[in-house]
């Protein structure tokens, strides 16, 4: 039989563009692949998968390049880079998008805008949607919308069948459901390669956003004041907060409400009285700038970080926001934060073991984020994460698999929840080879591989 030939636009080692391929999100944690394959089209990621079979070389698969901990890196082995396919085609009578493996987020919105349409999903532009997608996709429009993968209707993904082969098939809610269950939540690259999604979009046309900003004085108050209100209130309304260290001097709550600016006013009254607010913005703008106004520049660009999260059912008591505060007034620089979403709302309506995103029932996403400039500097910043994570773990539960953390040793649990041992039942089906593995990929049944 004829071996299979690499297709797509290929970069190697010796390439001039070579390190600019590889980089990806984390700086910290340097990977040299041995080839980098940029997609075309899915027939270049069928080749790719069936070439690294076929001569045995490892492989990542590579959409965004935003795995915090370069999960879709790997030394000496096969990249297979989708952000080349990034087609998106809109059928606008029924709602539904196509959306190629590679697209970025930023596109996607401005896409879907020309037809007044939307995806509940996140606000970093440069975001891969899919990779979003498939660990479940939080943002502004979760509490009125849900997670993106809540919007999924079918995807194609290549599938590891036989001993070199590479099969690509539709996934659905009647084609392949167990499969389609584990892609809404189940986290990228643990089940073959998607080529495409489709979405049921979201009408969307102006929206109302706010912008409120207190010193550090107000910390217990604001966080308390945000933690009982933001995930109760009325659910066209989803916010966030970030709490940085004391000598920034700077806590900054931001939201959407899918109505008036008036309406809007009227939600914020409880939140506006924590503290003594130090600038404040409420205004009605087409749902477009308020996408460019949620993107984090620093979320866009390569750097030295650390990332960590975790999800909170209940209030946090005042013992930990203590905590929380104690930290940051410990934290290695002046880029170290706590950001907390508001959860809830649509994403809560949906049963944990309807998709195998399972914290429906959380009421906060809470993340831990951390950056630094000199490699010296790393082990003090991954210590400050780890040990806020682990000093809040009595209060919190879980971590999104989207932000993923290598320190974390009961990763199966901690992101799946109760769903991990049915991902391993469609994992052996799909994968009882475990050709699809990174260091925290799900491994099939029977073969407990870890790495």
């Amino acid at each position: 039989m004829e071996k299979t030939k690499l297709t797509g636009r290929i970069v190697t080692r010796d390439d001039p563009g070579y390190n600019d391929a590889r980089t990806n999100i984390n700086l910290s944690l340097q990977r040299y692949p041995r080839l980098i394959v940029f997609c075309q089209n899915k027939h270049d990621a069928v080749n790719a998968l069936k070439w690294a079979r076929e001569n045995n070389v490892p492989f990542r698969i590579r959409g965004g390049r935003h795995s915090y901990e370069n999960f879709s890196l790997l030394n000496n082995g096969l990249v297979i880079d989708l952000s080349e396919m990034n087609r998106i085609k809109v059928d606008h009578n029924k709602q539904l998008a196509t959306i190629e493996a590679g697209a970025e987020l930023g596109e996607v919105y401005r896409t879907l805008w020309r037809y007044g349409l939307t995806l509940p999903a996140g606000n970093i532009a440069n975001v891969g949607l899919t990779g979003l997608t498939l660990g479940g996709g939080i943002g502004y429009l979760t509490r009125s919308a849900g997670l993106t993968c809540d919007h999924l209707v079918k995807l194609e993904m290549i599938t590891a069948e036989g001993k070199e082969e590479a099969e690509l098939i539709t996934v659905s809610r009647s084609e392949h459901p167990d499969l389609f269950w584990a892609s809404q939540g189940g986290g990228g690259g643990n089940f073959g390669i998607v080529t495409s999604m489709t979405f049921k979009a979201v009408p969307i046309s102006r929206v109302s956003i706010f912008s409120i900003t207190w010193g550090w004085k107000d910390f217990e108050e604001v966080f308390n004041t945000w933690q009982r209100w933001a995930p109760f209130t009325d659910e066209r309304l989803t916010s966030s907060i970030e709490f940085w260290p004391e000598e920034v001097n700077r806590i900054e709550a931001l939201g959407q409400f899918v109505g008036t600016k008036t309406e809007l006013k009227e939600l914020l009254k409880p939140l506006l009285k924590a503290g003594k607010p130090t600038s404040g913005i409420v205004k009605t703008v087409p749902f477009i700038e308020a996408a460019a106004f949620f993107n984090s520049p620093g979320g866009n660009r390569p750097q030295n970080l650390k990332r960590s999260g975790s999800f909170i059912e209940k209030p946090l008591s005042n013992h930990a926001i203590s905590t929380i505060k104690h930290f940051l007034q410990q934290a290695p620089n002046q880029n170290a934060s706590v950001w907390q979403q508001s959860l809830g709302g649509a994403a809560g309506h949906i049963a944990p073991d309807e998709t195998a995103f399972f914290y429906r029932d959380a009421i906060i996403a809470q993340e831990y984020l951390t950056n630094w400039t000199s490699p010296e500097e790393k082990s003090q910043n991954v210590r400050w994460i780890e040990g806020l994570r682990t000093a809040l773990s009595k209060e919190t539960m879980g971590d999104y698999v989207n932000w993923p953390d290598l320190a974390i040793r009961n990763w199966q649990k901690t992101y799946y929840g109760e769903n991990f041992e049915r991902l391993r039942e469609v994992k052996t089906k799909y994968d009882p080879d475990n050709v699809f593995r990174f260091e925290q990929s799900i491994p099939p049944l029977r073969r407990s591989i870890f790495f």
